[in-house]
Parts: C-alpha cells; sequence; structure tokens
C-alpha cells in the first residue's frame, strides 16, 4: 500500500483524490494532509482516514487549539509548516495539490528526500522549473506524475512511444469563459461572468486564469518541464467541447489523442496507480455516438496576450515564471474583489514582468523575493488606481 501526503486536500484536486483513496482503500492510505483555513473538515478526514499521522493548517493559533483536541496527530502551521510535513511525515509519495507559489518548495522537499510526486501544483514548474530539473538530475529515482488533466493526456499518449518521435504536443482549451467574445466586449465583464466556465467546475483563480489563457501559458511552461520538449514543439488549440484533453504530434504524422469526460479523477488515478489502470468509480465513459461533432480553432495571440507572454517567459526561463505567477495572483484577486477591470489583469502582470529586475539564474530565495515583489508591484498598481 501507498502512503500519500495529501497537500491541499480541501480544495477541488484534494477532494477529488480522497474520493479516489476511498474507492481503492486496499491501495494507498492518507497519513498526512494540509487543509489551509477549513479546519471545519478535519473531523471529516480523521474519521475517513484514522490513520492520519500529521496536518498543516494555514495560522498558528488554529494549530495549537488542534494540537490539544488531537493529541495523537501533530499538527503544522503556514508556509513552514508545508516544508515541514514534506520533510518529516513518514509518506511513499506526495499529493502536491496547493495552488500557488507556495507549492515549489514542498516539491523540492519532496524530491530531495526521494519521494515520488503527483503534481497539480503547476506554479513548481512555472516559477522554479530549472530548480525542478536540477534537483531531480540529483535524485533519479523520483518520478513525478502530472495530474492537470493536459499533461496528463500528453503522458498517456507517450506510453510506448519513443520522446525522439514527438513532432509536437498539442494542448487543447476551451477557451474559457468568454471565448466567444471579442477583446473590445470585455471591459465591463463582471467577476460572476468570469467565474461562468463552460466545460469545467474550478476554484477562483484558475477560472478566471482560463479566461485570460494565462493557464494554458502556465501549462505550456509545465509541459516544457514534464516532458523536456521545447517550446517550439508545443502547440495550443482551441477546442470548445473538451473531450480531447490534448493530443501527441509524432514524427510518422499520427496524432495520438487521450479522450473522456471532464472528471479530474481520472488523471488523479491514473498518477496514483501508474503504470496500472484501476477502475475508476462512480463514473461512465464518453457515449461517443452522442457526439455529432467536435470543434477546433487555432489560438490567437492578440486576442489573449498572455499566452504570447508565458511562451516568451518560459523561453526566457529565470525568475520571469515567478514574477508572472505572482503578479497574475494578485491582480486575479484584484479583479475578483472589484478592484480592477478583467482586461486590467494583463496590463499588471506584463507591467510587473517588464519592469522587475531579471535574473537569468536565480536561487530559491531569489524567486521568493521575486514573487514578492511582484505581488507588491501589482498592489501598488491596483490602489494608485483606487486613488
Amino acid at each position: 500500500m501507498k502512503r500519500l501526503l495529501l497537500l491541499g486536500a480541501s480544495g477541488s484536486i484534494g477532494s477529488q483524490t480522497i474520493n479516489v483513496v476511498k474507492h481503492h482503500k486496499d491501495m494507498f492510505y492518507i497519513i498526512g494532509c494540509s487543509i489551509g483555513y477549513q479546519i471545519h473538515k478535519i473531523a471529516e478526514i480523521i474519521n475517513d482516514f484514522p490513520e492520519i499521522q500529521s496536518i498543516c493548517v494555514a495560522e498558528e493559533s488554529d494549530k495549537q487549539k488542534l494540537q490539544k483536541q488531537y493529541s495523537g496527530i501533530e499538527f503544522y502551521a503556514g508556509e513552514a509548516g508545508l516544508k515541514a510535513i514534506c520533510e518529516l511525515c513518514n509518506y511513499d509519495i506526495l499529493v502536491n495539490a496547493v495552488v500557488g507559489f507556495r507549492g515549489l518548495v514542498p516539491t523540492l522537499t519532496a524530491i530531495h528526500r526521494d519521494k515520488d510526486i503527483a503534481l497539480a501544483n503547476k506554479e513548481s514548474l512555472v516559477t522554479g522549473g530549472e530548480l525542478v530539473k536540477q534537483a531531480l538530475s540529483e535524485h533519479p529515482n523520483v518520478n513525478m506524475y502530472p495530474i492537470d488533466s493536459e499533461h496528463s493526456a500528453i503522458f498517456q499518449c507517450l506510453q510506448g512511444n519513443d520522446k525522439q518521435d514527438v513532432q509536437k504536443l498539442i494542448i487543447t482549451a476551451s477557451g474559457g469563459s468568454f471565448r466567444d467574445r471579442k477583446r473590445e466586449d470585455l471591459w465591463h465583464v463582471s467577476p460572476q461572468e468570469a467565474l461562468r466556465h463552460p466545460n469545467w467546475n474550478m476554484g477562483g483563480r484558475i477560472t478566471i486564469d482560463s479566461a485570460t489563457m494565462m493557464n494554458k501559458g502556465f501549462e505550456v511552461i509545465e509541459a516544457h518541464y514534464l516532458f523536456d520538449i521545447p517550446f517550439e514543439q508545443i502547440e495550443t488549440i482551441i477546442h470548445h467541447e473538451s473531450i480531447i484533453h490534448s493530443m501527441v504530434l509524432f514524427q510518422d504524422q499520427a496524432i495520438m489523442a487521450q479522450m473522456g469526460n471532464a472528471d479530474m479523477r481520472l488523471p488523479i488515478q491514473y498518477a496514483l496507480t501508474y503504470p496500472r489502470r484501476e477502475i475508476l468509480y462512480d463514473s461512465e465513459p464518453i457515449d461517443l455516438q452522442t457526439i455529432t461533432a467536435m470543434h477546433f480553432q487555432p489560438m490567437d495571440f492578440e486576442r489573449f496576450p498572455l499566452l504570447k507572454l508565458a511562451y516568451e517567459v518560459g523561453k526566457r526561463k529565470g525568475n520571469g515564471g515567478a514574477v508572472m505567477n505572482g503578479a497574475d495572483e494578485c491582480a486575479v484577486a484584484a479583479f475578483l474583489n472589484g478592484k480592477i477591470s478583467f482586461l486590467e489583469i494583463e496590463n499588471c502582470i506584463q507591467r510587473a514582468v517588464d519592469t522587475i529586475d531579471f535574473i537569468k539564474h536565480p536561487t530559491l530565495k531569489d524567486l521568493q523575493d521575486s514573487d514578492a515583489k511582484a505581488r507588491a508591484f501589482v498592489y501598488d498598481y491596483v490602489e494608485r488606481k483606487s486613488i
């Protein structure tokens, strides 16, 4: 049986990971988790997984209260706690489903402990791809399995094939909440409109990032590091139905595609059970007879400038990913709080990337500083607008 450390247990990916584990209790059990601010979920998690030994929460005050209430469990708090639980917990595989830059240190910590990783925290590679790549080269026995549906699809399509035969990775995108609107129609859209994703039920930030196509840009950078494919061989394409989750074009012109329902439990379970394919309970396959058509259209970098920026930042490497991601996290929060317009998200991120000093070979401390500077830059921009 595999012992899982689940970071981000209270989020969407975390909740679906718990669902998968519950259906395969003969294969996995959760030995530790992080739940952020959702401390009301602790009792349920402990009831479902009585073997749990370690839990990380967001606040030190909550840690102190919970430690008294659950004396048999070791509690941790904050970002330092995320690192500590990854260092001290006795697990076999880390499921990193936390959101944002804070997921980088847990990823690096798990690698240095020679622990496998099921990765849903794309920011680990967007912000610190070079550091992660270096760490993996120093720990060659560590396996990193993608959980994002697009990267899981590529991973599945590559099975049994030689990576040298790959001509192109093709990452599909639904187009987001505003895929049928022109740019000039987006100045005054509301957060509520932006949160209505046509195909997926996701968290607030990733839904907005899907609408700006920033998320797809992050996925391009993630694919580069996961599969060691040059950016010039990674293409994005709009596919409205989200039936094909991504494709691989090989040099003999064959295209392998992975299809499935919009159910994140499939890539989660595949990452945990690889190379086996276990039963996915409470699920049905796509009924091919009901698919009358699938639609594809080329990506427009003028319509989605943040995707273009992501390619540029990815190719440049350095601390640009940390700046771009930090600015995005702060700008999306400002939009959701009604402080800036939808299109100003793009402006905030582009200005941050253009303004903050570039570091070609950043250390972890450099990346942390770049992230903080990007957030401060966007915060100041938003506050100046509010005056």
